[in-house]
C-alpha cells in the first residue's frame, strides 16, 4: 500500500498534528526520568547516607542555587549561539543534555555511606553539579521550544497539554515503581537480630532503647518474633522499612538510558517552524543583558504570575517529597507504597487532560487554571484536617486531600506551559523585544531557586526540636512524636503549595482570554509590517 503524501503548511513545513504532539510529550517524558529523581535525592542523602541535616540542608541550598543561576547562563548561552547546525540549534542542545543524563541522574546516588563526612559531601556536590548542568542543557531549550513549533494559540494549548501528560507519566511511573525498588519492609531472622546496628548511630545515652532485645519481640503484643515475622519498630509500633541505597543507584541508572531513548524519539519525530536564530535580539546587534532582561521579566506580570504558581508548588509539593516518603516510613510504614498513594494526586489530572484543550478554547487558560487553584485550596484544608483523625483514619482522609490537591495542580500543569507561552508572547507585546530563552531561563531560575530554598528549610528544620529528626538514626529510631509533626509539616507544606498557585495565578497573571486575543492581533500587525 502506497504511503500517504505528507501535506505541508504554507510554509512548506509538515503540518502541525498528533505526532508533534506526541513527541513533545516524550521530551518532557524523558526530562521527568531524571527529574522525579529530585525528592529521591534528599531521602537517599538523609537515610542511607545519613548526612546531618543542618550539613546537608547547606549543601543543598548551594548546589540549588549553582543550579537556578546556570539556567539564565545557559539560556543566554542558546540564544546568543547563531551557528548553524545540521540538527537545528534546540535539538543539538537537547542532545548534549540528553547524553550527560546517561549518566548524570546515577552519579549522585553512589552508595558509600561509610564514607567521612568531608567525602560525602564532595561526593554530593561533583555529583549533583554533573547531573544538573546535563539536565538544563536539556530542559531549557526543550521549554523555549513550544513556541516555535507552532505560532497558533490553541496548537500551543495542545503542545503544553501534552507536555503535562508526558510529565505526568514520566514523574508517575518512577512515583510509583521506584519507591517499591528501593524500600524493603523488615522481617525477623533469628540469624541475624542486631541487623539494624550497623543501620544506624547509636546516640550516647541511648544504649537502652536501642538494645538488641528491644527488636527480639513485637511492642504492641509483647511477644517474641519467629521468623518471618514483621519487626515493628519499637518506639512508633508501625513496621520498620529500610532504603537500599545499591538499588537507588541502579534505577536511577536504567531512568537515564530511559530518558534518553524519549528525547531520541522527541528529537527524531518534531519539527520546528520557525526560525530559531530569529529572535536573539530585535535589531540583531544588541548583546543580552541579564539583569536588563531580568529587569523588564520583573514587569512582565504574567510571567511574574506563573512564576509564583510554580515556586509555590515547588517550595510546598517538592519541599514535602523528603518529608512525605520520611512519614510514610515512620507513622505509617508504607514507605514501599508511598508513591502507589501519590498517584491518587495525578488521577484528577488524566481526568482533565482530555477536556483541557475543549475548556481553554472556550473559557481561557487563566480561567481554567484559576478554576484550579480553588479546587487545590480545598485540598489543602483537607490535608490539614488529616493530623487531627484517629489513625485508622488518616491515611483516607490524607488521599481524599491529595484529590482535590491534585485537581487544582492538574488544571494549572495542564495550561501552565502555554501560559508561559503567552507570557514571552506579552513581553514582546508591551516592551518591544522578544527574548523566548532568557524569559524561559528567568522562569527556570526562579524555579529551581524554590527548589533549592523549599528542600533545604524543610530539611533545616526537620532537624531542630520542632520536629525532631535525628538522621543518624534513619527511619529506624525515630520517635512516634517526630512521625506525628511529620504529619502536620506535610500538610502545612501542600497548603502553602496551594495558595501560592491560587495568588499566582488567579491574583496576578493577567491574560484573559480577551486580553490574549488582542494581544495577538496587535503581534501579528506588526509582524506583518516588519516582514
Amino acid at each position: 500500500m502506497a504511503k500517504k503524501p505528507v501535506q505541508l503548511d504554507d510554509k512548506g513545513f509538515r503540518k502541525f498534528g498528533i505526532r508533534d504532539k506526541l513527541a513533545y510529550a516524550a521530551g518532557d517524558l524523558g526530562c521527568n526520568m531524571s527529574f522525579s529523581l529530585k525528592g529521591t535525592v534528599q531521602t537517599f542523602w538523609l537515610v542511607y547516607m545519613m548526612m546531618e541535616t543542618g550539613l546537608f540542608s547547606i549543601l543543598l541550598l548551594l548546589v540549588q542555587a549553582w543550579d537556578a543561576i546556570n539556567d539564565p547562563i545557559i539560556g543566554s548561552l542558546i540564544d546568543g549561539d547563531k551557528r548553524k547546525y545540521k540538527m537545528g540549534k534546540y535539538k543539538t542542545y537537547i542532545f548534549i543534555g540528553a547524553c550527560g543524563l546517561l549518566v548524570g541522574g546515577a552519579a549522585v546516588f553512589l552508595p558509600f555511606p561509610k564514607a567521612d563526612t568531608v567525602v560525602k559531601a564532595m561526593l554530593f556536590i561533583i555529583g549533583y553539579v554533573i547531573w544538573d548542568a546535563a539536565y538544563t542543557m536539556a530542559n531549557v531549550p526543550y521549554g523555549t521550544m513550544l513556541n516555535i513549533v507552532t505560532e497558533d494559540d490553541q496548537e500551543r494549548a495542545s503542545l503544553s497539554v501534552f507536555r503535562s501528560i508526558g510529565g505526568a507519566v514520566g514523574g508517575m511511573l518512577p512515583g510509583i515503581v521506584l519507591p517499591m525498588l528501593i524500600w524493603q519492609k523488615v522481617t525477623f531472622d533469628p540469624k541475624n537480630p542486631d541487623w539494624f546496628l550497623d543501620r544506624i548511630e547509636i546516640p550516647e545515652g541511648a544504649e537502652d532503647k536501642f538494645a538488641v532485645e528491644n527488636f527480639l519481640k513485637n511492642p504492641v503484643t509483647g511477644e517474641a518474633y519467629l521468623e518471618g515475622d514483621k519487626v515493628l519498630s519499637p518506639l512508633t509500633g508501625s513496621q520498620i522499612e529500610v532504603l537500599l541505597g545499591d538499588n537507588v543507584f541502579w534505577a536511577a541508572l536504567i531512568m537515564g538510558v530511559i530518558g534518553f531513548v524519549f528525547f531520541m524519539l522527541m528529537i527524531k519525530n518534531i519539527t520546528i517552524r520557525g526560525n530559531e536564530y530569529a529572535h536573539v535580539n530585535n535589531d540583531g546587534g544588541e548583546k543580552i543583558n541579564i539583569v536588563k532582561s531580568l529587569g523588564t521579566f520583573l514587569k512582565n506580570r504574567p510571567a511574574v504570575g506563573c512564576t509564583i504558581a510554580a515556586m509555590g508548588m515547588f517550595l510546598g509539593m517538592q519541599s514535602a517529597s523528603t518529608a512525605n516518603t520520611i512519614m510514610f516510613a515512620t507513622h505509617f510504614g508504607q514507605a514501599s507504597i508511598s508513591g502507589l498513594v501519590m498517584i491518587i494526586g495525578f488521577l484528577p489530572m488524566f481526568i482533565f487532560m482530555p477536556f483541557a484543550t475543549k475548556l481553554v478554547k472556550k473559557y481561557g487558560k487563566k480561567e481554567v487554571a484559576s478554576i484550579g487553584s480553588i479546587a487545590g485550596l480545598v485540598g489543602g484544608a483537607i490535608l490539614l484536617c488529616f493530623p487531627l483523625c484517629p489513625k485508622d483514619m488518616q491515611l483516607l482522609v490524607y488521599m481524599g486531600g491529595l484529590v482535590f490537591f491534585g485537581l487544582g495542580m492538574g488544571f494549572y500543569n495542564c495550561v501552565s506551559w502555554a501560559m508561559m507561552g503567552d507570557a514571552i508572547d506579552y513581553q514582546e507585546w508591551k516592551f518591544g523585544k522578544r527574548e523566548e530563552s532568557v524569559v524561559y531561563a528567568l522562569h527556570s531560575f526562579f524555579r529551581k531557586l524554590a527548589q533549592g530554598i523549599g528542600p533545604a528549610a524543610v530539611i533545616a528544620i526537620m532537624g531542630t526540636s520542632l520536629i525532631g529528626y535525628d538522621s543518624s538514626l534513619g527511619t529506624i529510631g525515630q520517635s512516634a512524636e517526630t512521625a506525628g509533626k511529620l504529619c502536620w509539616l506535610v500538610a502545612g507544606l501542600y497548603t502553602f503549595s496551594a495558595i501560592c498557585q491560587f495568588v499566582g495565578v488567579t491574583l496576578i497573571y493577567n491574560i484573559d482570554k480577551k486580553t490574549l486575543a488582542t494581544m495577538k492581533e496587535d503581534l501579528a500587525a506588526r509582524r506583518s509590517e516588519n516582514a
